[in-house]
Order: structure tokens, then sequence, then C-alpha cells
């Protein structure tokens, strides 16, 4: 099974494919899409839209998971994280696949059996888990977070 994970952001969404097989896992890749901070909205979200499709299409996963959302102090943000997750969403469904959403807790306790756990944690782990994988970036490290988390306790 190839599970792809996403850590949507308007600015940069991760992205991590992974090969399950049994209890084994793989690393297949990982990256990030970025958007132009200058263009405006409406560009942004179709540019991320082609480019996870892109990647779905190269790929071929069989399932996808998603990083909720969590509110920040400032309203905008949250609305432009939400905007830019609604693509993933769409994204994913589009190509036919089943998706699933976990919070960011449960990822990090998925991967090192806490949910308070740090960045730097959370990427040692995937270090282990996938031996020799090179990270693209924090949110492509988080992306694979979601697409392992997925594996362990796909819903």
């Amino acid at each position: 099974m190839i599970i792809i994970g996403l850590d949507p952001g308007l600015a940069c969404t991760g992205w991590g494919v992974i090969a399950k097989s049994g209890n084994r896992l793989s690393h297949v890749a990982n990256g990030q899409v970025r958007t132009d901070s200058a263009a405006p909205l409406a560009e942004r979200l179709v540019t991320l839209d082609r480019e996870l499709g892109d990647v779905i299409l190269h790929y071929r996963p069989d399932a996808g998971a998603v990083e909720e959302v969590f509110v920040n102090a400032n309203p905008q943000s949250t609305l432009k994280l939400g905007q830019a997750r609604g693509v993933c969403l769409l994204a994913l469904a589009r190509a036919g696949l089943p998706v699933s959403e976990y919070a960011t807790r449960f990822v990090k306790k998925a991967l090192v059996g806490t949910g308070g756990a740090e960045k730097a944690q959370v990427q040692a782990m995937l270090r282990v888990l996938l031996p020799g994988v090179k990270l693209a970036g924090a949110d492509a490290a988080d992306a694979l977070a979601v697409a392992i988390a997925h594996a362990h306790g796909a819903r």
C-alpha cells in the first residue's frame, strides 16, 4: 500500500509518500509545494492544487492522510490554512483516494509516544523508522509523520 501524507500550509505544503508492506514501512519520496506570497490568494490555491495533483499522479498512492487544522491566535492565518487544507482534501478526493484526517497530537503520539513531542523528536523518529531518509524540509517531515500515523492507526 502506498500512502501520501500532507501537511497543509498556504506558503508551504509538505508531502510525504511511504510504502507499507505488512508491518514494514519504507520511504518513497517527500517534498514541499511552495506558493508565491506576492500572488493573489486564488492563484496560490491553484498552484497548490496543480502541484499536489502532479505528485499524486506521479506516485499513485492508495490512500491519503491530512493533518487537521489547529487554531492560530490570528484568525486570518487560520482561515488561510483552512483554505490550503481544503485544497489538499480536494486533490486527494479528486484522485479517488480514501482520505483520513489526523490531529497533530495524534500524529506525534503515533511516532514518538507523546502528543507533546517536539519537532526535533518527530524528525529523529522519522530517521529511525525510515533509515536513510533525506528530508526536504520541516513541512515534508511533518507530512511523512502524518503518512506513518495513518499506516499505524488507519481509520
